[in-house]
């Protein structure tokens, strides 16, 4: 997989590190490439919904932010990025060891961007697509951090 310039990889992981209901549910990022991210949920009670399956909370966040940012990762320096809509069909219980969520730019455009969303379960012999959607962000200047 091709990784992002260094500095797209230092600016993406900045912004995931502010965000705290990545950092409350326990997510990663694992790939940062031109136009595509994947962010890695473990498994652990505190996603699970009553029958022992991911959340489909914790499984839309996880594909909403990972959409985000594979635009962003396209976006220049002074912007960043905001979800506009999305869509995701569950198609599968969300089980596994993990799950991974891949956002891959569609369509890049100077204000919105289109990324695909695919969320997989994953153990350690198989790799299951559970979710599948689609996103439109746009593009903002950046605001000061808080």
């Amino acid at each position: 997989m091709e990784q992002a310039a260094a500095e797209v990889r230092e600016r993406v992981q900045a912004s995931f590190d502010r965000q705290g209901l990545m950092s409350h549910l326990g997510a990663r990022i694992a790939h940062i490439g031109p136009g595509e991210v994947h962010i890695v949920l473990p498994s652990r009670p505190e996603v699970t919904q009553q029958h022992g399956y991911f959340h489909a909370g914790a499984t839309s966040s996880i594909a909403d932010s990972a959409g985000g940012y594979a635009a962003f990762t396209l976006f220049p320096e002074g912007t960043s990025v905001l979800t506009v809509e999305f869509k995701i069909n569950l198609l599968a219980p969300a089980e596994g060891d993990q799950l991974e969520a891949v956002g891959t730019v569609i369509k890049p455009g100077r204000t919105l961007t289109i990324c695909r969303l695919e969320v997989f379960g994953i153990t350690s012999t198989q790799r299951t697509l559970v979710a599948a959607g689609q996103q439109t962000l746009i593009q903002i200047e950046s605001r000061p951090e808080r």
